[in-house]
């Protein structure tokens, strides 16, 4: 058995005069002290390393790190990411002297980029149907629709249906309008051959799924849903053939 000692990890006390300083009006109710969280990644990780925390609280498991010289990924779904987590973090790079400062003589350095989720993408109508949402403007929508399917976002500045890339020469449209057999056999005039083609629309012409070998079309939402469960009240996620980050990208992701 191992007991950690209020004289070593801190105790409530020491993290509410922690916290305090970064929202005086509104002191989080369970913050951790900054030496606790110090011991636990002491003994879980090494400089350089990643550390998740996927709730984040108060931010003390990000300040830590960010202390301690670690890369860290914080997720928070509460209003005191704003209120707590956000102001903290952002005192930390520039150098405050709270909790575990002076034992890792930090003065402050790095930095963090503040990632907020989109809207949902896909919600209910009256009918009970699921439906894009008008939150999302037809640039957000392709963009989105793009990512979930696997392109990379990048319009083509001449070709207006080459919206997003992926590999071996394929691309994606992803349009608002009603596709019909005429606009489709324009596209099929401009496309190659050693080429392919997604094109997402709400809706269009029967039959035009298999009009082309190298053009394959689905229906929004459907091309959505059917790459994550939706709907569920759990964590469950079942993203399907997610976007791989290459090692350059992940380099620049910081903290």
């Amino acid at each position: 058995m191992t007991l950690w000692k209020y004289t070593e990890v801190g105790h409530n006390q020491d993290a509410k005069k922690e916290a305090v300083v970064f929202n005086s009006e509104s002191v989080f109710a369970t913050p951790k002290p900054e030496r606790l969280i110090e011991r636990i990644l002491t003994l879980g990780s090494n400089e350089g390393d990643l550390v998740l925390d996927s709730f984040l609280g108060s931010g003390t498991t990000s300040a830590v790190a960010q202390k301690m010289r670690r890369r860290w990924i914080g997720i928070e779904l509460g209003e005191h990411c704003y209120t707590h987590c956000l102001p903290r973090l952002k005192a930390v790079v520039d150098g405050e002297q709270g909790g575990i400062s002076k034992s890792q003589e930090w003065n402050g350095g790095g930095g963090f980029k503040f990632y907020e989720l989109a809207p949902t993408l896909i919600i209910m109508d009256a009918h009970g149907q699921p439906v894009i949402s008008d939150k999302y403007n037809p640039q957000m929508l392709v963009a989105a629709v793009a990512k979930l399917n696997g392109f990379a976002y990048r319009p083509d500045a001449e070709v207006f249906w080459k919206q997003g890339i992926s590999q071996d020469s394929s691309y994606i449209f992803v349009t608002t309008e009603y596709l019909t057999a005429a606009q489709l056999d324009d596209i099929a005039r401009d496309l190659p051959e050693y080429e392919r083609l997604l094109i997402c629309a709400p809706a269009f012409d029967i039959g035009l799924g298999k009009r082309y070998e190298n053009i394959d079309i689905r229906k929004i939402p459907q091309s959505v849903l059917s790459k994550c469960e939706y709907g569920v009240d759990n964590y469950d996620l079942n993203i399907v053939n997610p976007p791989e980050l290459d090692e350059e990208e992940w380099d620049d992701v910081e903290q």
